[in-house]
């Protein structure tokens, strides 16, 4: 993590990188406490394993709260920490510079998206 951590910026993307991180994120933002049944309800397309991989990674990295109520069936909830609620207006601003440059993003994506895919039809024929 060395190189990781002579950028400031790209350290900070470490706690909220992979697919699912910034829906989980702002999920427990906006409902305060989930159960796991509840995110995975939420975030229909996400398989089973990779939000408890998710949760679990969050979890480790201070972001996330995970609290265990002893009752039967056990019940478990989910929370932001406050190191995870400082993370919110960072979230926000990213989600507001994407909507005032939506058009470019979309562009751009498609080219990159085009290319990947090109990439991997031309190799295959190798």
């Amino acid at each position: 993590m060395s190189k990781i951590a002579d950028c400031p910026a790209e350290r900070a993307t470490y706690f909220f990188g992979g697919k699912w991180k910034i829906r989980i994120l702002f999920n427990l933002f906006n409902k305060k406490k989930v159960r796991f049944g509840e995110l995975k309800r939420t975030l229909s397309k996400v398989t089973q394993q990779m939000l408890s991989k998710q949760l679990k990674e969050l979890e480790q990295d201070g972001l996330v709260n995970r609290e265990v109520k002893s009752v039967m069936p056990p019940k478990v909830e989910y929370s932001l920490t406050s190191f995870g609620l400082s993370l919110i207006p960072i979230l926000k601003s990213l989600s507001n510079w994407n909507n005032k440059n939506s058009r470019n993003i979309s562009l751009n994506l498609n080219k990159i998206l085009t290319r990947i895919e090109y990439e991997s039809t031309s190799s295959s024929y190798s």
